[in-house]
């Protein structure tokens, strides 16, 4: 067994380099053989398919490393704020932070976030400036705007002495002083010295009798509900007995205790308190709970979640084409996908309505769709409607969750920005120059404001922009948005959409299916250039004659004027609308699918 322990968690926000940090932390300290695969992977700590595809951690893990004699426990944590849930529920195993931060942009919102989580747990911090080798880097400026955040969110004088050290992350070196040259070679040594040397060792009794907080769970085929947490106190052994602080009539044994080893868990025959541990054989506890021996169960402190700021309802799917394309697809089914999904997914809420649907409310748009994905790929079907904010009441006012939107362009841009953001009525707080060709904006505005608004921006500066979100507070419902988007065109019919059918459809508006797609009546196939909604037949054949031959069947290759992604799909919703989702297909869709039960209770369509 190791001399000491160190745990430490790391956070930044979102692409600034802490993933790829962590990978050369694992690299340079012999975790791996150097004919190993993970030597030549990159993200090696995000596993999961969807998190490489996105290029973000959506789930906080575990790894360990040794280092002169000391076993450093790794916590890397999500910087994407709709994520932040993982961050508040992993900070508790830690006893320090590392803190980064990219040398050009500087502290962002959910660096805010992030840091004021870990002071008010009163960990000790290390800054990393990190891509000090990019072209507009600001040294001196981002390490004044760090202290300047450190001066707002201390609680302590002693939170305000912090180390600073640079980094290049790709290449996996770490300095204590700004280099002179970034051709420079090195290694990760100085921060892995700054962390024995900063970062206290965990303050535990062992004498004390067991008790832990369960930080995460896990599960596996073989083993079974797997609890992961730090030790408080004590020790903790295979086959003694433990109970849930809530729950102390109901008694469980410890099957298994396993420790990190790099980025595998290894069996030991002994948990020693401050050291992080995964355990098998509790099969009836939660996220938060205390779990601890009979001598005492007083509980510890549980993990504060913030509360979730935008729900959806969903339900198995109800359109012509239900059960065709997925493998789940009943209501019970998707509700016991939901229940295990609570398991770990803290921040999420879970309320079954009297319709046999379910509310799903969420930290935001990115937290609810990588569910709807995750749910997708696994063969669930369902449908979605549109993504609404969760209001409250204090003191007798109806009350809506604020933002802080950090916005970052191109110059060429300031006027898009400034047009977008005037018609959502966000509230300027802020702008200045970033670089000779970058400008910042800071603005205020309600959540409600925000949905759909970031591929917006990213299609009208043309991939150009960084947006950032972070929940700051609530203030008073405003006024109601006016709608931003155009009517949409519907199928009449069902059947196979063809060449003759769309091009009529294109000289309505944009194209959302191809020759060859199979619709039904009351989906929408297209985005009409004008306000209203439109009914089109798109299987409509072209008439022949005598002068005419029928040259083709109507399928060509002809593309689509623009393909959604999940996330997109949410975001164009109206009120009278719902996304159908499959693994095979998105689908959106008007909840009445009929023509004239829509004229009956809606406003009236045009026909063409």
């Amino acid at each position: 067994m190791t001399k000491d322990i160190r745990n430490i968690a790391v956070i930044a926000h979102v692409d600034h380099g802490k993933t790829t940090l962590i990978d050369a932390l694992l690299k340079q300290s012999n975790v791996f053989r150097q004919n190993q695969q993970e030597m030549d992977e990159d993200c090696i700590m995000d596993s999961n398919a969807l998190e490489r595809e996105r290029g973000i951690t959506i789930m906080a893990k575990n790894c360990a490393i040794e280092y002169q004699d000391t076993k450093i426990n790794i916590i890397d944590t999500p910087g994407h704020a709709d994520f932040s849930g993982e961050v508040e529920r992993t900070l508790s195993m830690a006893d320090g932070a590392i803190l980064i931060v990219d040398a050009q942009e500087g502290p962002m919102p959910q660096t805010r976030f992030v840091l004021k989580q870990a002071l008010k747990l009163n960990l000790s911090i290390i800054v990393v400036i990190n891509k000090i080798e990019k072209k507009f880097a600001r040294v001196e400026y981002v390490i004044q705007k760090i202290s300047d955040l450190f001066l707002d969110l201390a609680t302590s004088e002693e939170q305000l002495e912090f180390p600073v050290l640079y980094a290049i992350g790709r290449q996996g070196v770490v300095f204590n002083e700004l280099p002179d040259s970034f051709e420079q070679t090195g290694t990760v040594k100085p921060l892995l010295d700054t962390i024995i040397k900063t970062i206290p060792a965990p303050q535990v009794d062992d004498a004390k009798s067991f008790k832990m907080v369960v930080s995460s769970l896990d599960y596996d085929s073989y083993l079974g509900k797997i609890v992961i947490g730090r030790i408080h106190q004590g020790k903790l052994s295979p086959g003694d007995k433990l109970v849930e602080a809530s729950k102390p009539q109901k008694s469980m044994t410890v099957d298994k205790i396993m420790v990190y080893s790099g980025l595998s868990r290894v069996e030991t025959n002994e948990g020693v308190a401050g050291d992080i541990v995964a355990i098998t054989g509790l099969d009836h506890v939660d996220i938060g709970s205390t779990i601890a021996n009979h001598a005492d169960i007083t509980p510890l402190p549980s993990i504060e979640i913030s509360e979730p700021t935008l729900h959806i309802t969903l339900g198995p799917n109800t359109s012509p084409f239900n059960g065709r394309e997925g493998e789940f697809f009943t209501a019970r089914q998707i509700e016991a996908r939901l229940d295990r999904e609570l398991e770990n997914n803290v921040s999420l809420k879970l309320e079954k309505l009297s319709s046999g649907k379910f509310k799903v409310s969420g930290r935001g748009e990115l937290h609810l769709a990588v569910l709807l994905e995750t749910m997708r790929r696994e063969g669930y079907e369902l449908e979605v409607g549109k993504p609404e904010v969760i209001t409250k009441v204090e003191d007798n006012q109806t009350v809506e969750p604020l933002e802080e939107v950090s916005v970052i362009v191109p110059n060429e841009y300031v006027g898009t920005i400034n047009q977008e953001m005037g018609q959502r009525f966000a509230n300027l707080t802020k702008m200045e120059p970033l670089t000779e060709s970058e400008t910042e904006f800071i603005y205020e505005m309600p959540t409600r404001n925000i949905l759909g608004l970031r591929n917006i921006l990213l299609t009208a500066t043309k991939g150009t922009v960084l947006f950032n979100s972070q929940l700051i507070g609530y203030q008073p419902l405003g006024r109601e948005l006016p709608k931003l988007r155009n009517g949409v065109i519907i199928s009449d019919q069902t059947g196979k959409a063809v060449e003759y059918g769309l091009r009529n459809l294109k000289g309505r508006g944009v194209s959302y299916i191809i020759p060859g797609t199979e619709v039904y009546e009351g989906m929408i196939v297209g985005l009409n250039s004008k306000d209203d909604d439109i009914v089109m037949n798109v299987c409509k054949e072209k008439n022949l004659t005598n002068h005419r031959s029928k040259s083709h069947k109507g399928i060509t290759q002809m593309a689509p004027d623009q393909e959604m992604s999940l996330e997109e799909a949410l975001d164009f919703l109206e009120n009278d609308e719902l996304l159908e989702i499959t693994p095979v297909n998105l689908r959106l869709r008007k909840k009445l699918l009929k023509d004239f039960e829509r004229k009956r209770q809606l406003k009236p369509v045009s026909r063409s």
